[in-house]
């Protein structure tokens, strides 16, 4: 079996987070030959996967955990929160996981940011990636932090590599 890596992405709304997630796996899966699994924290609780009045809906409305499977796609609705290894069991099968938020998960963490760096996430990042609107002269960063081009997906994805956590 391959080793499977995990890692995460933080930073505040509109820092260009998901943006990155999407370029890293993009290239992972088809440049890299990797099974990408994702996980998205939704902390406020407003993502919205399903419709009212569809019978996934019906069901799922119901309290029960449910699996809708079609000959091109498996879903999974569940009520209940779980926990990174049993999101982990769920996927089973992917050689990178790409966390976004959830930023007290024991993962090493790539810190996104643009316009500013808000210091109240410098306890949880291994790495920061940026753009040109940050001047990181300005700040005065924690010791072993890497800095990372947030328009350079390859140089990230090369940091994941070294980085990441076995899972």
């Amino acid at each position: 079996m391959n080793k499977r890596i995990a890692i995460a992405f933080t930073g505040p709304s509109n820092s260009g987070k998901t943006t990155l997630i999407l370029k890293v796996a993009r290239k992972l899966i088809h440049e890299h030959n990797k099974e990408v699994a994702i996980i998205k924290h939704d902390p406020k609780d407003k993502a919205r996967f399903d419709v009212e009045g569809k019978d996934s809906y019906k069901f799922s409305d119901t309290g029960a955990e449910v699996i809708v499977t079609s000959p091109s796609r498996t879903t999974y609705f569940s009520q209940r929160h779980n926990e990174l290894d049993e999101m982990i069991r769920i996927f089973d099968k992917f050689d990178v996981l790409l966390v976004e938020g959830l930023k007290n998960l024991p993962l090493p963490r790539i810190s996104v940011f643009r316009n500013m760096i808000d210091e109240d996430y410098f306890n949880y990042m291994n790495a920061l990636a940026i753009d040109g609107s940050i001047d990181i002269n300005e700040y005065n960063l924690p010791n072993g932090v890497d800095v990372l081009d947030l328009n350079d997906a390859d140089k990230v994805i090369e940091w994941i590599f070294k980085n990441a956590k076995e899972v």
